[in-house]
């Protein structure tokens, strides 16, 4: 179809994408990731991670101009609402209770994956707007319920709510590096009961025999990975769920985008027991938590491996930022602090649109009183320097599955 002098095609699968046209779109963006890129859709895709038996059927939107690439989303319709971290089971009850279909629903995110970043990939603005519009056509044209854009960047926000789609805001914790010289340093800006927890944590782990390795890119090994999905499965089947992602997903990691690895191998008398999974943009300065699992337990050590190690790791190169993934005020105390997380979303049916935007006014007026909260709660010292939290609004949904994150 035609679309303000756009040709749009809707495409079945990632590949067929063209890659360089793909990543070119990515790399100009303000804020990029590695779970955008072309490489990363595609092992979710070709591993069975995010297909049609799974749920997620890829319809991926693109606009062109001629032979060129003007703008594209990953777009995929969902037969749930697993795998997302923005939850709508609220809204799917309420539909099913008056005999409406929600699913399939239009959904616009990286699988299993909530970090913000680029989700609108455009050449510029106007081509932004355009694919907004591609999209809510796309989703009237096929009869869906809705449309959902999730964990976007600024720009992609701006173009869906003028668009006339409603926005809902999130919370994660996120740690930013004040040009830390070492982990002390980073210890001296926060308040004493902190740094003595911090300390007294790390301890444990220490006093138990665990040490750590750590392994980047292509220097992590094959048996690394095996060791990696073990404990990553283990911690799945632990909450009684398989996990969304298989071996064969994390083989097409290791050969894809090495770069973008960093693994913490916890070991004791010779033997690994625990690790994490960090995910890297090195380009820009910042890591992101994803993975972790263990197969003995000790205490704290989920803190030294999720936490406190690549904390120190990202002092020690450089790293601007380290996001620690959805969900868990616990993270506070460990210095990752809050930060605003925004979706859009559109529904089809004028009264449950009208009853989600009143719903979405009632949860925003949590916003002062949370963000009041944390700022209460701010493990640093008052005399640092001080991040302070954007607003946020309470999300009281609640998943059934096991977070992702770490």
């Amino acid at each position: 179809m035609a679309l303000n002098n756009y040709v749009t095609r809707i495409l079945n699968a990632p590949s067929e994408v063209p890659a360089e046209d793909w990543d070119a779109l990515l790399d100009q963006e303000a804020d990029p990731s590695p779970f955008m890129r072309h490489a990363y859709l595609c092992a979710l895709h070709h591993s069975g991670g995010a297909t049609a038996p799974t749920g997620w059927q890829p319809r991926f939107v693109t606009l062109w101009k001629g032979a060129q690439l003007c703008a594209a989303c990953p777009l995929y319709l969902k037969s749930h609402s697993y795998g997302e971290y923005v939850f709508d089971w609220a809204w799917a009850n309420a539909h099913e209770q008056h005999g409406l279909a929600y699913y399939p629903k239009a959904l616009v995110a990286v699988p299993f994956t909530p970090v913000p970043g680029a989700r609108l990939l455009a050449l510029d603005g106007s081509a932004r707007s355009a694919l907004v519009a591609a999209l809510l056509q796309f989703t009237k044209q096929a009869s869906l319920s809705s449309l959902h854009l999730l964990f976007a960047q600024p720009q992609d926000v701006a173009a869906c709510e003028q668009a006339g789609m409603m926005l809902r805001h999130t919370v994660q914790f996120h740690w930013n590096n004040a040009n830390y010289r070492d982990f002390d340093h980073f210890l001296s800006g926060l308040q004493q009961e902190k740094r003595k927890k911090i300390r007294q944590e790390r301890r444990k782990v220490v006093e138990a025999g665990v040490h750590f390795r750590q392994a980047q890119g292509r220097a992590i090994s094959r048996n690394d990975w095996d060791f990696f999905y073990r404990c990553y499965e283990r911690t799945y089947r632990e909450h009684g769920n398989p996990p969304y992602l298989n071996r064969d997903f994390f083989q097409r990691m290791a050969t894809d985008m090495p770069e973008h690895w960093l693994l913490f191998v916890a070991q004791r008398e010779g033997r690994d027991m625990a690790c994490s999974l960090i995910a890297l943009d090195p380009d820009h300065g910042v890591a992101y938590g994803r993975y972790w699992g263990a197969i003995e337990r000790v205490d704290c050590l989920h803190f030294e491996a999720c936490y406190y190690q690549p904390i120190e790791w990202c002092i020690r190169h450089g790293i601007h930022r380290f996001e620690g993934g959805a969900q868990g005020e616990h993270k506070m105390a460990r210095a990752l602090l809050p930060v605003q997380t925004t979706s859009a979303h559109w529904l089809a049916h004028p009264a449950f649109a009208d009853a989600v935007q009143r719903f979405l006014e009632r949860e925003g007026e949590g916003i002062e009183h949370y963000l009041e909260h944390l700022t209460q709660r701010s493990p640093l010292r008052a005399t640092s320097t001080k991040v302070e939290p954007a607003a946020v609004i309470i999300d009281n949904e609640q998943t059934p599955l096991p977070r992702d994150q770490v």
